[in-house]
């Protein structure tokens, strides 16, 4: 394999579009910039730009449901006047005739807000589901773009942690803190308001103690965050560190260090528990804060109101003495003051977790090095074959980021329609290198590469991407059946494409003796060159692919099984444009020419 990138570079690591035959994925990545590295103001741009419109629909939707259940809360201001007045008539010698109609006016507000709380939770939560959707999807779509030649990309078990759970503390973060976050800005205000008219000293109580509330539990925050933080960097690393060891579990084994293996894993988990207990007992203290200021609140409205109906204390209303039904309806108003500081106490460590799972989410939707190339519509159907292009690189240059020698430097090659040509070298000679430049997977340094007549470009990359089947030394085969296999569940592909596929790579009969069984997931059950000429058939069955791009399909292949690969690819590349990368010479002399290649010194 040259040093051009991991040694799979096949294009089902990293998703890519339909017609790229080995995978079947839509591929859309950032804007890189000349030196390789991806821009991170246009990182995923298509995706972000599609999403934008999304994410304000989303947070339109939590802010409604947060509208909602603040003017359920703000019903209670009503319920408790009502409550004070009955219970003002009830104390003057009432009967029940003075408290029915208050009583039925609670109930049916009472109903009001049970039914204002429901409808806003249920908007705020389904708001927040589909914006953690948008962001999973934005996140998968990153990963699935990403460059097979790209050395930064995330961990499998990292991706897979965050996305798979880490992400799901982003629901209860958007449906239950930001209208809890405004609950608490707005009905404070409201029984401030209320209650100011009636007593300055009880307003002012309240109005002192509040403020403390918040200011310990942003000062809690910040700590929180980045505990939570450094709680998730410590979950998705051990989950890469378990995964990661899981497919490398045969190595390991024969190499005795399972020992040492199992040591890490329990030092990793040790850690993660220290991590979680830390996020906790922030999440403890926060509590414990705001309950004891609002304890402190409630207990000095209560202490003044009783003191003040007693006579004890002359000041703190307007004028005159507050009545019993004031008195009430400002004790029943003091804990409804401090709920919503309770509810946002509550959901205050949701905050942080959210937080700190949008931000790992966003790491992961930044991918780089492929060229994104805009979306595109493909009017033609599947079994139109197109007419086979002709590739030309003028003056290509490329170096490997950190490299001191550049693998390309003005490098001149052209491919006439339906050619075969063999790239031929040493490794590190840029055979795969050359392969993942024509597919737009890394942007070249300097000179350009024209595919039929249409430059590789940004805006370009997508529609070409098309017209190209990629099959690498070692495709990823998934679980499930040969057929299902060679379509991938392309649009298009009819059960009689993907039958004559497998007939011209020879792998019919396989297919019908295996018909109902299953293979497994990395090809368990089929041969290393049955895996090989599945990859073929693949391309075989997508008849838009009429530019293939081979990358050392023979390697590790005894002398009869890589005929019998050769076989199914000169089979499959009758009337297309072949580009094969190859260290094997009996297959290179197969081909129309052979263009070989030297590493640079």
């Amino acid at each position: 394999m040259d040093r051009s990138g991991p040694a799979d570079l096949d294009l089902t690591a990293a998703a890519r579009p339909a017609t790229v035959a080995d995978a079947g994925f839509h591929l859309d990545t950032p804007r890189a910039t000349p030196d390789g590295a991806a821009s991170p103001d246009g990182a995923h741009e298509t995706a972000m730009d599609q999403g934008a419109e999304g994410d304000s629909r989303h947070e339109r939707g939590v802010r409604s449901g947060g509208l909602l259940q603040v003017a359920a809360a703000l019903v209670w201001l009503p319920q408790a006047a009502l409550l004070a007045l009955a219970v003002d008539r009830i104390a003057d010698g009432g009967g029940v005739q003075a408290v029915l109609w208050p009583a039925v006016l609670v109930l049916g507000l009472g109903l009001i807000r049970a039914a204002l709380d429901a409808a806003g939770n249920r908007l705020a939560f389904r708001a927040a589901r589909a914006a953690l959707s948008d962001q999973r999807d934005q996140a998968l779509a990153a990963l699935g773009a990403g460059s097979p030649l790209d050395s930064g990309r995330p961990a499998s078990g990292l991706a897979a942690s965050v996305i798979a759970e880490q992400a799901d503390a982003v629901t209860p973060y958007l449906a239950r803190f930001r209208p809890a976050r405004l609950k608490a800005t707005v009905v404070p205000l409201a029984i401030l308001a209320a209650v100011l008219p009636l007593s300055w000293a009880a307003a002012l109580v309240l109005l002192v103690a509040a403020p403390l509330i918040p200011v310990f539990m942003a000062l809690i925050g910040w700590r929180a965050k980045a505990a939570s933080e450094a709680q998730m960097a410590e979950l998705g690393g051990m989950n890469g560190f378990l995964l990661d060891r899981l497919r490398g579990l045969a190595t390991i084994r024969g190499l005795g260090a399972v020992d040492l293996t199992a040591r890490r894993l329990r030092t990793n988990a040790e850690a993660l528990r220290r991590r979680t207990m830390a996020v906790l007992r922030i999440a403890f203290l926060s509590s414990a804060v705001l309950e004891l200021f609002a304890a402190l609140g409630v207990a000095m409205v209560a202490v003044y109101v009783g003191f003040h109906l007693l006579g004890q204390l002359e000041f703190g209303a307007w004028g005159a003495k507050l009545s019993l039904a004031q008195g009430l309806f400002i004790l029943l108003l003091a804990p409804a003051f401090f709920e919503p500081l309770r509810d946002l106490s509550a959901v205050w460590h949701d905050r942080a977790a959210g937080e700190a799972a949008i931000g790992a989410l966003r790491r992961l939707s930044v991918g780089r090095l492929a060229l994104p190339g805009a979306a595109v519509h493909v009017a033609q159907p599947m079994s139109q074959l197109m007419a086979a292009p002709t590739v030309r690189i003028e003056g290509l240059s490329y170096r490997h980021a950190g490299a001191a020698a550049p693998v390309f430097d003005d490098f001149h090659l052209t491919v006439q329609p339906g050619e075969h040509v063999a790239l031929l070298g040493p490794s590190g000679s840029g055979k795969s290198t050359l392969l993942a430049l024509i597919a737009g997977l890394a942007p070249a340094a300097g000179g350009r590469i024209v595919i039929g007549d249409t430059a590789l470009t940004t805006e370009t990359a997508q529609a070409l991407r098309r017209r190209m089947a990629w099959i690498g030394q070692r495709p990823f085969i998934f679980a499930g059946s040969i057929r299902a296999n060679v379509a991938l569940g392309r649009t298009g592909i009819r059960a009689a494409d993907v039958e004559a596929a497998l007939r011209a790579v020879a792998l019919g009969e396989t297919a019908a003796r295996r018909s109902g069984a299953e293979i497994g997931e990395g090809g368990a059950g089929l041969s290393g060159g049955e895996v090989l000429r599945l990859a073929l058939a693949r391309a075989a069955a997508d008849a838009q692919a009429d530019l293939l791009l081979v990358d050392e399909p023979t390697a590790h292949l005894d002398g009869a099984t890589a005929a019998d690969v050769g076989n199914g690819l000169m089979a499959i590349a009758k009337g297309r444009t072949l580009i094969l990368a190859t260290h094997d010479p009996v297959l290179a002399a197969r081909m129309d020419r052979i263009v070989r290649l030297e590493a640079q010194s």
